[in-house]
């Protein structure tokens, strides 16, 4: 592993390069980034769990501390407002001291209503970047999260630094551990509840440190793409287990899924189908491909399994081209991954913010960019057996072409997805997920 204090010197330069360029652009004097509020629930006096606003945690790792204000212009030093309370309720984050800290003048804050005399007096040539409009307002900004300015961030944001990279391959490492434990909890015919305290209990991370809410599947539940809710009762019969679950490190996330059987069968042979495609997909990402190409051929993947199981009959170019594979593998085949697991940026063709739409026919595709170096993308092509689209296929001119009677064999394990994390270098792919051993 690489030294992070090392790497961090050179991502605030790029940082700063960026904001400048932004700014200049628009004739700007500077950003004032806000980390964001705790959100208050409907008539309680307890709070949501804090999400900081993406923009703030790409400078630093402060991810659980709302109330924070950062003064950037892209050649100053910046300028971090750090809020820290006289607390005796909550836990009051320590005064910063890590390697960071060295990059930023600090001033702390004890009252979030008082940080206007931290702030520029004239903020007529600055830009609010973050979520609370009112708040912004309030302070006297103009320029609010101005579209060209966040277009030309969200644009860049795509190329990694290394200390970028190095953050994402450890937030891999926690997940690896993660999923190991879950197929071992899976093994051992865990419910849904047992598998999900598993992946917390190896990975380190309780319900609001992962990226997202972890999908914790077995059986059929695994046919819903965002399944969510935890059984907490085991199953009588341990058929599948679906599992795509992240972590994150220093506000980076990784996102990966695994599909596994309990036996071996003619479900596990289509589990070891779907992988070896995506190992497939994953050498298609070089430098100079459209993402959208990936998905294409993903498709074109999905056509030759059903094919070549029995699912459905005909060539796989009328399986494809007649939008048979639509119903077993709905979603798109990835997405970038960085800061945020849906990372921004993805379907811009250029840093004005150049719309840069999906193929009529495949409009969850979250990715239609160029690849190129320094990019993190997922592969996860996915093959469901879904009630609901199954039952629009039926019902279709195509359904005389299904194998409905091997579908009904198919159907109790739900579906498969395989999901990677792969970094695109200018000579090679790293598999950051495979090389830390889970396969």
């Amino acid at each position: 592993m690489k030294d992070l204090t090392q790497l961090y010197h050179a991502h605030i330069t790029t940082l700063q390069n960026r904001t400048r360029e932004a700014l200049e652009r628009e004739g700007l004097d500077g950003m004032i980034v806000h980390s964001g509020q705790a959100k208050r629930l409907f008539l309680d006096d307890n709070h949501y769990p804090f999400k900081v606003n993406p923009q703030f945690k790409a400078w630093l790792p402060v991810i659980d501390n709302p109330n924070c204000w950062l003064v950037v212009n892209g050649v100053d030093k910046p300028k971090l407002i750090f809020y820290r309370p006289v607390d005796f309720w909550h836990k009051v984050p320590p005064e910063p001291r890590d390697f960071w800290t060295e990059f930023f003048d600090i001033s702390l804050l004890k009252h979030p209503e008082e940080v206007e005399q931290y702030l520029p007096y004239d903020k007529r040539q600055f830009a609010y970047i973050g979520e609370y409009l009112e708040v912004a307002k309030a302070l006297g900004f103009d320029q609010i999260n101005p579209d060209r300015v966040l277009n030309y961030l969200h644009y860049h944001r795509a190329y990694k630094t290394d200390y970028e990279l190095e953050c994402m391959r450890k937030a891999n490492d926690a997940a690896v551990a993660g999923h190991q434990a879950a197929a071992q909890a899976f093994v051992e015919k865990g419910s849904e509840f047992d598998i999900n305290l598993a992946y917390s209990k190896a990975s380190r991370h309780g319900e609001n440190d992962v990226p997202y809410t972890s999908i914790i599947a077995l059986n059929e539940h695994a046919s819903i793409l965002h399944y969510m809710h935890y059984d907490t009762i085991a199953p009588k019969q341990h058929r599948s287990f679906l599992i795509d679950a992240g972590a994150t490190y220093a506000g980076y996330a990784a996102d990966i899924t695994r599909t596994y059987s309990s036996e071996k069968n003619h479900f596990s042979e289509l589990i070891e189908q779907l992988d070896a495609l995506t190992l497939q997909l994953c050498d298609q990402l070089k430098p100079g491909v459209d993402y959208t190409d990936i998905h294409l051929q993903a498709h074109q993947g999905i056509g030759v399994i059903l094919a070549e199981t029995g699912l459905v009959s005909g060539p796989v170019e009328d399986i494809v081209s007649q939008g048979i594979t639509r119903t077993f593998f709905p979603h798109g085949i990835g997405h970038f991954l960085g800061l945020q697991v849906h990372d921004v940026g993805a379907l811009i063709n250029d840093d004005r913010g150049t719309p840069l739409p999906q193929p009529e026919n495949h409009p969850f595709l979250r990715c239609t960019r160029s690849i190129e170096p320094r990019q993190v993308f997922t592969i996860e092509p996915g093959l469901y057996f879904i009630d609901s689209l199954l039952a629009e296929l039926k019902a279709s001119a195509n359904g005389k072409l299904i194998n409905w009677e091997l579908i009904e064999k198919y159907k109790p394990f739900g579906g498969i997805r395989i999901e990677d994390n792969v970094i695109v270098h200018r000579d090679r792919n790293e598999n950051m997920t495979r090389d830390r051993g889970l396969n």
